[in-house]
């Protein structure tokens, strides 16, 4: 669907919000911020042979974003992104509507037939409607990549709409967590979650488990759109010990053991074509997501802290994804996952982050963590914070969706 601009939508945007909620996006900051990652990247040598066909679910933030730059400028993808953003109206557009037009200017340049789909991919018309797209333009697929964090999930085959908890089991845990004022001053502050119910576990796995991934999966089955040796990947995470009462040991963490049983489930079903389903588990990254789990932001701070400019970005983890996912053998662990985290989960790396841990006060705040780089990453996620962009100039908020019919 077109959304055409309105014709008075000019203006100077500035932040507008309360500590993580944003209620703002910067259209100029967001397309910037696409143009910095797609610099990241380097072609290749050579064009391929073949354009592959690529299914991105979660293409307008975060890895999936990141993962779909890549593969544009990398492997030459041709394809579908998937993102549910809401356009401008009152308030400017969502920072993923921004980030997609940006995207698609890219697949454009680069001569890429990749469609963007604005969606709700948990819904079953935007499978059937997917399909008919990916049949009909490219009859196939080779690789989907799944990466889909939301807070709520209807499933349209009950009409029930889960909600996902960001909450321990068993027992309450207490951590401190980073939070930023109005005017951006940091502070420590010290939480207790209570243990979420049996309930809240099951809607969390629900939400953010394997089920709708694997219905993508078996739909493009049904359809014939597997192309032969088909790959097809969940992005996960597992983290420090730190976080892991919240995260991993939490009702997160049941969904992603869901989503890492789906995997073997699917593999099983892939392999009279010779595909494979795998997890990833990527290293740490700044997102609108994980910035609502309490613990993760001064977590991440001081993994900043310790390895400053060695903190890779999603970009290069996405690099190194497609790597893995185009491999003849894929690197995986004991589990069969593919581990781009182990630049975070080496000793020594995670010794020192628990020793700032242990020791930060408000007043060594500043020396033990990278505050500074944390909140501009954090804005520059709605498009604020962004080098090269002049802030104070009107600018276009009502930016059409990229027409998915031209070619």
């Amino acid at each position: 669907m077109m959304y055409p601009p309105s014709v008075s939508s000019e203006r100077v945007v500035s932040p507008t919000g309360r500590g993580y909620l944003q209620l703002e996006s910067h259209p100029a900051g967001c397309i910037r911020s696409v143009a910095l990652m797609r610099a990241q990247v380097a072609a290749p040598e050579l064009p391929p042979v073949r354009r592959p066909t690529a299914l991105v679910i979660g293409s307008s933030a975060g890895y999936g974003l990141a993962s779909t730059i890549t593969g544009l400028v990398r492997y030459g993808i041709d394809g579908v992104g998937i993102g549910f953003e809401r356009p401008a109206g009152q308030r400017s557009a969502t920072a993923g509507w921004y980030r997609t037009v940006a995207t698609a200017a890219i697949a454009r340049e680069l001569g890429s037939d990749f469609v963007f789909r604005n969606a709700d991919a948990f819904a079953d018309v935007t499978k059937a409607e997917t399909l008919d797209l990916l049949g009909d333009r490219f009859g196939g697929v080779d690789y989907l990549i799944y990466s889909v964090a939301a807070p709520r999930r209807t499933d349209p085959r009950t009409g029930v709409t889960h909600h996902s908890a960001l909450k321990p089991l068993g027992a309450p845990h207490t951590t401190r967590n980073l939070e930023f004022a109005d005017d951006g001053t940091a502070s420590l502050r010290e939480v207790t979650v209570e243990p979420a119910n049996e309930a809240e576990k099951a809607a969390t796995v629900r939400v953010m488990g394997g089920e709708d991934w694997s219905r993508w999966v078996t739909a493009l089955a049904e359809r014939g759109l597997l192309r032969d040796g088909f790959r097809t990947v969940a992005l996960s995470y597992i983290g420090s010990p730190l976080t892991s009462a919240i995260y991993r040991a939490g009702t997160i963490g049941a969904a992603k053991a869901d989503l890492e049983s789906t995997a073997v489930a699917l593999t099983e079903q892939l392999a009279g074509r010779g595909g494979r389903a795998l997890t990833s588990v990527n290293g740490a990254v700044i997102s609108q997501a994980l910035t609502a789990i309490p613990g993760i932001p001064l977590y991440v701070c001081l993994l900043r802290g310790v390895l400053g400019d060695r903190f890779p970005s999603p970009v290069e983890q996405s690099l190194q994804l497609w790597e893995q996912l185009t491999a003849d053998r894929p690197d995986v662990d004991e589990h069969g996952r593919i581990r781009l985290d182990r630049w975070e989960l080496s000793a020594p790396v995670q010794a020192a982050v628990a020793d700032r841990w242990r020791s930060i006060t408000p007043e060594t705040m500043t020396e033990l963590a990278d505050i500074p780089w944390f909140r501009a990453q954090f804005r520059g996620l709605y498009g604020f914070d962004v080098p090269g962009v002049d802030y104070a100039a009107p600018v276009e908020t009502d930016l059409p969706w990229p027409d998915p019919s031209a070619r």
